[in-house]
């Protein structure tokens, strides 16, 4: 079932967002937020934050987080077979890890970029800001450092305990676990590795975003 709110499904039928969010309230469907993205179920509501911004020039910053997501064993995990798979002695010793999705989100255009890596070692890209909250991979890591310190980028760090300040990311990590993490149960780690790429590329190229007025974050880029 197609799991989309008022932001995509008001464009789709030609009316105000407004008035979708105003029939959805009047029959008391729940938030998409409040929902868990597979099996629907109400969750704890996360702390968010009213303070918006935008900069206006792409790269200026853009903002980095890592995303940690168990991996799926062959065959599929407790989401195909139930929770009672992991019951086995042979399932709980099994160490089958996870997969660490590095994000990168750029602050004007919305543009995305991830790799997905055995670990939390940061990577970067040429840019002149990048915002991280502080983890040790950003704040700790001589690599990371060296590469901020070698294109001359400044690094600016979010607030402790305040993961609302590096919204944007935040906001892609959640539209990332929603739209291709758990959109579907995964036979294996990696049919869920296959369907990114294309996702991304929708993401994009093709998926509307109310924060730039329905458009894809490509739109936002000049022609070169």
């Amino acid at each position: 079932m197609e799991r989309q709110g008022q932001d995509w499904i008001g464009p789709e039928l030609g009316v105000p967002a407004r008035t979708v969010s105003r029939i959805l309230r009047r029959h008391q469907v729940s938030y998409l937020r409040e929902l868990d993205p597979l099996t629907g179920e109400m969750i704890r509501v996360s702390k968010t934050t009213a303070l918006r911004y935008e900069r206006d020039k792409p790269g200026d910053p853009v903002h980095m987080d890592v995303k940690k997501l168990g991996r799926i064993p062959d065959g599929g995990g407790w989401k195909t077979h139930g929770r009672q798979m992991g019951s086995t002695g042979a399932k709980k010793r099994a160490n089958i890890g996870f997969d660490y999705i590095h994000s990168v989100v750029d602050d004007h255009t919305r543009l995305a970029y991830f790799e997905i890596r055995p670990d939390e070692k940061g990577a970067t890209v040429t840019v002149r800001e990048v915002m991280t909250d502080n983890h040790w991979s950003y704040t700790r890591t001589v690599t990371f450092t060296e590469l901020l310190k070698d294109g001359k980028i400044k690094h600016r760090r979010i607030r402790p305990h305040c993961p609302w300040h590096n919204g944007k990311v935040e906001r892609f990590n959640r539209t990332l676990q929603t739209e291709w993490a758990y959109r579907q149960v995964f036979a294996s780690n990696q049919d869920r590795h296959d369907a990114l790429a294309p996702w991304l590329d929708n993401y994009n190229t093709s998926r509307r975003h109310s924060a730039l007025g329905e458009h894809p974050p490509i739109n936002r880029l000049s022609p070169t």
